[in-house]
């Protein structure tokens, strides 16, 4: 089977200059065959970052577009040039089929409403969600947080989709059998959250079949208390935020303290493999690639600063959602709770007009 990918090429801080090395390398630690890319953006630009890249450079096309979508193009805007940029072009691509699935390290706003107008999506899903991976204390365990950042209000029914659709991100990209779920809240206790949480609550608790965990609080995404964490995008987005800071604030609290008298440095080179360990696992690069779930089609979106490391592996998440046909597990479990909850209703309906029937 050959994967064909369609890639914004101008997308993120510095461009092709990062996007075509993220692919180089993404193509060096790929085990695919067949991996063919679809270059969108200026030819120009992207064939001159090809002169580094041979490996790709046999395995693409480059498609001129001269419309580009930047980080500072409104998503009305993007919308409105439909499939004449850089963006929209590649997410065509995949709409009509001639690629498996799009990457883009660009515009995260003109990126989803483009997707929602051109891939459309799934029955039963109101709004995609951004998901992120996220390291946590158990083991070597990993946390699905959704939404990040694409919905800042949330209804009910939103976070229930949220759920059944990180439930089988979680299931399909990591391997994690049967998800515990977890719904954010000031506090574990059911009595806490305001009406529009707790009515999520019971829709999560009532859905067959969903490891239910209940509320979780915000220190609960790092301990990995539940495999997924479910969110609106406000407070999906400040989480992940307060998490990247406080993560950057230790490293270079620690950098500092090392290096600040000769007993520090001293510690440093013994305790090396150590930190080393710690680099990795809370390096963002390597949890870079977020799906935008509940469309029909794939798309990912890999973080605008990252560098050729993160850029491969958005590369990767693409490439392996591809192999393990998400969408259509994602289809699936969407129609199994909306059949579950259509039960619930008629059985309810059935239970009111007995009662309300004349004796």
């Amino acid at each position: 089977m050959s994967f064909i990918l369609a890639i914004d090429a101008m997308g993120g801080d510095l461009g092709a200059s990062i996007v075509i090395p993220g692919i180089e390398l993404a193509l060096k630690k790929s085990h695919v065959e067949g991996l063919f890319f679809l270059l969108y953006g200026d030819a120009d630009v992207i064939n001159a970052e090809l002169d580094t890249a041979p490996l790709l450079k046999a395995c693409c096309d480059v498609i001129h577009t001269d419309v580009i979508v930047t980080n500072y193009t409104k998503p009305a805007v993007a919308v409105r040039s439909g499939r004449k940029s850089n963006l929209g072009m590649a997410i065509d691509a995949v709409r009509e089929g001639r690629a498996h699935a799009v990457v883009s390290a660009g515009n995260t706003g003109a990126y989803m409403a483009l997707s929602k107008v051109l891939l459309k999506t799934l029955d039963g899903i109101n709004r995609p969600a951004i998901p992120a991976v996220m390291p946590t204390m158990r083991g070597h365990g990993r946390t699905v947080v959704l939404d990040l950042g694409a919905n800042i209000e949330c209804s009910p029914l939103n976070l229930l989709q949220f759920a059944l659709m990180g439930e089988a991100f979680a299931s399909r990209a990591l391997n994690i059998d049967r998800p515990s779920v977890g719904l954010l809240n000031i506090g574990s206790e059911e009595v806490k959250g305001h009406a529009g949480v707790q009515e999520a609550f019971q829709l999560l608790k009532n859905t067959t079949d969903l490891n239910f965990h209940g509320f979780v609080e915000g220190n609960d995404i790092m301990e990995g208390t539940t495999d997924v964490v479910v969110t609106d995008g406000f407070s999906g987005n400040i989480a992940l935020k307060a998490i990247e800071g406080t993560t950057r604030f230790v490293r270079q609290l620690l950098k500092e303290s090392l290096a600040s008298s000769w007993r520090g440095k001293l510690g440093y080179l013994i305790a090396k493999p150590a930190f080393a360990r710690v680099q990795q696992v809370s390096d963002a690069r390597f949890y870079n690639g977020a799906v935008f779930l509940g469309l029909r089609h794939i798309a990912v979106k890999s973080h605008g600063g990252t560098d050729a490391i993160g850029f491969a592996n958005a590369v990767g998440v693409a490439i392996n959602m591809v192999k393990s046909n998400f969408i259509e597990r994602v289809q699936e479990r969407l129609t199994l709770a909306q059949r579950h909850q259509e039960q619930q209703a008629n059985t309810k309906n059935a239970d009111n007009m007995q009662e309300n029937s004349p004796q």
